[in-house]
């Protein structure tokens, strides 16, 4: 086979994909998966939200292996927190539960107290970090840092409550 040959089945292939033949399989598969267009469509939404609470916050997303795929540090947020957002996102994904619903299994005399010493020190066991699932599937986390403890659950709540608006609009 020849290059042209070659250039030409190429140039075919690329035009059934835009064409929208095989779209609806692509589309059926990003949602169960997290992209960087979904982590920083949803980073937008709660930053937004973040601005309503008046808190200047670092928000992360991970993949479902708890990688970060996106961090956003809004204006004068601590500088603290935005390794803080990042293990919450670590947190959620590998416990898969929310960051204070591990808090609460974390203390003094509950089953999984101590465990905040394991993982290097990357497990975080305050609020603020969520699982993010679609259809019972977790697909990622979210992970915020920098106002109250009850301002960053609101706010990753609030995330985790919005990924499905957020999906149909990616």
């Amino acid at each position: 086979m020849n290059e042209q040959m070659i250039s030409k089945a190429v140039e075919q292939v690329l035009r059934e994909l835009n064409s929208g033949h095989g779209a609806s399989h692509e589309c059926k598969c990003k949602k169960h998966k997290m992209s960087l267009s979904i982590a920083k469509a949803l980073i937008e939404k709660v930053e937004q939200k973040a601005k309503e609470v008046g808190v200047n916050v670092v928000i992360a997303v991970s993949d479902q292996a708890g990688r970060i795929v996106a961090v956003h540090s809004m204006d004068d947020a601590y500088i603290a927190s935005y390794d803080i957002a990042v293990n919450k996102t670590f947190t959620a994904a590998g416990f898969k539960m929310s960051t204070a619903e591990l808090a609460k299994l974390a203390q003094p005399g509950q089953p999984l107290y101590g465990i905040q010493h394991t993982n290097e020190g990357k497990i975080v066991i305050f609020g603020g970090g969520e699982p993010l699932e679609v259809e019972g599937k977790i697909i990622g986390a979210l992970g915020v840092s920098g106002g109250t403890a009850e301002q960053d659950i609101t706010l990753a709540t609030y995330g985790k409550e919005v990924l499905k608006e957020v999906i149909r609009g990616c």
